[in-house]
């Protein structure tokens, strides 16, 4: 038997299945399924065992969505995007309905910030160094955060010369796993013992990339970190792709997207651009998730295109 729980996370992670198709195929009442969707109603078990054959024929099986699919976000370089990109992705996939918790593993601690948490008096360091679990807070609805502050940089040294220290945040997620649909990790701007650690508990990491020559440069040399890692620690990690952020509309800028589409064509570069705008700027100021911020900007509206395409994208490699 299928759950509730399990059909809506189920045509969450497909949202190009039509809603009305699968009402028709089980012979469900029509927004039998939508009133669901919006909570203004439960399946029974007659609607469950009519769903379960319908949704099994789409790719669904029990343990296909069991666990979290982990996410680093990285890049070497400072200033690119990144935790505007974890941060926001992971609230537009919070809004879509997804558990997302967001884990801060850089030192200077813009996560916990613009989501307001300055002083930590919990966070990931101590999950790190003792035998604290690691510390979660609930951000908004269906978004939590791992939180860190300038502690966490004391904990490189002991991950470099411990037994097993750069496994230890892998270890640490493992009762996590089923809570969340979506974990996605702030990488520091370094290729450094905390990016490691953070690429050996993924399951795949995103690349954000400002179309900028000095950005580029260095792309060869994260992409060789990370098949560091894919050989001596984590062979299933996989690279999801690379999305432009920070993006202006000038000539330099869209001979760079040329080059990079070119230069890596083995890899995906997400359509969805995030442009350079000045709300990301202001949400930060003010501690505030994009969204929440300015839901109608465009700003927003981009980390929602780019979670819809994301989401697409994960259904071709589940």
């Amino acid at each position: 038997m299928i759950s509730q729980e399990l059909v809506l996370k189920f045509l969450r992670h497909n949202p190009a299945l039509s809603v009305s198709t699968v009402e028709k195929e089980s012979a469900l009442a029509k927004g039998t399924l939508t009133k669901a969707i919006t909570g203004e109603r439960n399946l029974n078990e007659r609607h469950l065992a009519a769903l379960l054959p319908v949704l099994t024929k789409y790719g669904y099986s029990p343990n296909l969505y069991q666990n979290a699919r982990v996410i680093s976000i990285i890049n070497h370089k400072g200033g690119v995007g990144k935790t505007t990109t974890t941060g926001s992705l992971g609230e537009a996939l919070a809004r879509k309905g997804f558990n997302v918790l967001l884990i801060d593993m850089d030192p200077q601690g813009n996560l916990s910030q613009i989501l307001g948490i300055d002083t930590p008096e919990k966070q990931v360091v101590d999950a790190l160094l003792k035998t604290d679990e690691l510390p979660v807070m609930n951000i908004a609805p269906n978004l939590d955060l791992s939180p860190s502050d300038i502690d966490l940089a004391k904990a490189e040294i002991e991950l470099i010369i411990s037994l097993g220290g750069v496994s230890r945040l892998k270890n640490k997620l493992v009762p996590l796993m089923e809570q969340y649909d979506y974990i996605l990790i702030d990488c520091p701007p370094s290729l450094n013992a905390l990016t490691s650690s953070a690429l050996i508990a993924s399951k795949s990491c995103l690349i954000t990339l400002q179309p900028e020559i000095s950005a580029v440069k260095g792309l060869n040399t994260l992409l060789d970190r990370i098949s560091e890692v894919r050989t001596s620690w984590n062979p299933a990690i996989e690279i999801d792709g690379i999305v432009f952020t920070m993006v202006k509309k000038n000539s330099v800028h869209d001979g760079v997207k040329e080059h990079v589409r070119e230069s890596m064509s083995q890899f995906r570069v997400f359509r969805t651009e995030i442009k350079h705008l000045v709300d990301f700027q202001k949400a930060q100021i003010e501690q505030s998730t994009i969204s929440k911020f300015a839901e109608n900007s465009e700003a927003a509206k981009l980390y929602r295109e780019f979670s819809e395409e994301f989401i697409q994208y994960l259904q071709v490699v589940k």
